[in-house]
């Protein structure tokens, strides 16, 4: 497999991570010494998640939850079939998802309804792309890296057929 043409360098990356990690301190000020949840979706917010806690000056609960979407058909109607670890422990607790892509974004707000459901104090979300032109609900992140479109991205966590997540940067991956 070739590898992909560079989008995002190492570089680029661990400096906007960064700049995240102050945003998302900064942003607990009233947190009145409570940790953050900070939660991997993975299998692609797994590297994503290991460089923000590092710039996150506050403390954090490292989690990870392990997500499978399912496309089907129920009479006649496609749905979305999204299943994931156990969640226990949310109630009165402050939560950051952490994931790589946000594309529809049908999936992690399925996520962040489900940690309303079940009494989460705050849940808001980090993403390393936003491609808002690709949204199907109105799910904003609260912290994202970059605005990408049009794009097979590899790379930092991002693979394709299970290779070339160890990357240290994004790629494009030609069709």
């Amino acid at each position: 497999m070739p590898l992909p043409d560079v989008l995002l360098t190492e570089e680029q990356i661990r400096n906007r991570v960064k700049e995240m990690g102050a945003q998302v301190s900064q942003s607990r000020g009233d947190a009145d010494g409570r940790p953050l949840h900070v939660i991997a979706v993975l299998d692609n917010g797994f590297m994503l998640m290991c460089d923000l806690v590092r710039a996150i000056t506050v403390p954090v609960i490292c989690q990870f939850l392990k997500l499978e979407a399912r496309d089907m058909m129920e009479d006649g109607h496609p749905r979305r079939q999204i299943l994931h670890t156990p969640l226990s422990g949310i109630e009165g607790n402050d939560f950051l998802l952490v994931d790589a892509v946000l594309h529809t974004g049908l999936t992690l707000d399925y996520l962040v309804q489900q940690f309303h459901r079940k009494g989460a104090r705050s849940v808001r979300t980090a993403v390393l792309i936003d491609k808002p032109e690709e949204r199907r609900v109105d799910l904003k992140p609260d912290y994202w890296a970059f605005r990408v479109s049009g794009r097979y991205l590899v790379g930092y966590g991002l693979g394709h057929n299970e290779l070339l997540r160890n990357l240290p940067y994004v790629g494009n991956l030609a069709a």
